[in-house]
């Protein structure tokens, strides 16, 4: 029992004669102890109605107690050959309308959007949902930074007091602005170092967990995505592909995370795809 009473106490005492159940609460402290005391009052209780439906819906959750991390999902929007940005970086815009109101609806249905150091300073992205009438549906924001710090001046940090907003720095980051960012609304996290100085993300990610993140959407760089990728940390991967082609100068969706034979490949499985204006949106799952 938390800050609520068990619902199983409540069903009980509102004299409920049946309750359907799509997918039990894996979580060990509870798991099952509420079903048993509906039926030991003599309600009949039915599980796995809809179960593949509480599953999506609750995946988040199921995935933090089972893992101690967020669902993750990585949506990337590139041009046919995986690029992101052309040679001298520009990416505005890659896909089409319809597939960036696409992005926008997924954004809604997170609790938090991660991004890398990098790309914030390139892009100065705000990361909100601008999608008429969910426009307060902008979910937190995340931002693993690196050695340069982020430009006080940036959308990020000037709108932090509506928006949450968290810096997650590593041993490598320059933070001497650390006021100015906390006046902003900024919240400042210090996460323990790998050797090289570098955020450790599966820590980052237990702590956004801890923090009641449990669908986190994932918007670049290729260095964040590589690293998500290097520890098998990508659950869920929505690409957007645009019907252009840059050549292998253009910057790459993902930095190399180390595989040197194709048995140590990233390995997904399709679930869908769709076109989205002249673009096409595919959606994957990580293969077990």
């Amino acid at each position: 029992q938390g800050q609520t009473s068990p619902c199983a106490e409540a069903l009980i005492s509102a004299g409920v004669a049946r309750v359907l159940i799509g997918v039990r609460d894996p979580d060990p402290r509870v798991n099952g102890g509420g079903i048993a005391r509906l039926r030991d009052a003599g309600i009949e209780v039915v599980e796995g109605v809809c179960e593949k439906a509480a599953r999506d819906v609750t995946a988040g959750f199921l995935k933090y107690v089972k893992n101690g991390r967020p669902i993750i999902t990585v949506k990337a929007a590139t041009t046919l050959d995986g690029r992101i940005a052309t040679s001298t970086g520009e990416s505005q815009w890659i896909t089409g309308e319809v597939s960036r109101a696409i992005g926008h609806g997924m954004r809604a249905r997170h609790d938090a959007i991660m991004i890398g150091g990098a790309t914030v300073i390139t892009d100065n992205p705000s990361l909100t949902c601008r999608l008429p009438g969910l426009e307060g549906a902008s979910p937190a924001r995340v931002v693993i930074c690196g050695k340069h710090p982020i430009p006080l001046s940036h959308k990020l940090v000037m709108s932090a007091s509506e928006i949450p907003t968290t810096f997650v720095i590593g041993g490598r980051a320059e933070i001497a602005e650390r006021d100015a960012y906390e006046a902003a609304g900024v919240s400042i996290i210090e996460m323990g170092n790998r050797l090289d100085g570098n955020v450790d993300i599966k820590k980052a990610l237990q702590m956004l967990g801890e923090e009641g993140i449990t669908r986190l959407m994932v918007e670049g760089g290729g260095r964040l995505i590589s690293s998500l990728l290097r520890g098998d940390l990508v659950d869920r991967l929505v690409w957007f592909r645009a019907p252009k082609l840059v050549g292998g100068d253009g910057i790459a969706v993902s930095e190399s995370f180390g595989v040197a034979e194709l048995d140590g490949a990233a390995k997904f499985v399709k679930v869908s795809a769709r076109p989205a204006g002249d673009d096409l949106v595919e959606t994957y799952i990580r293969k077990l």
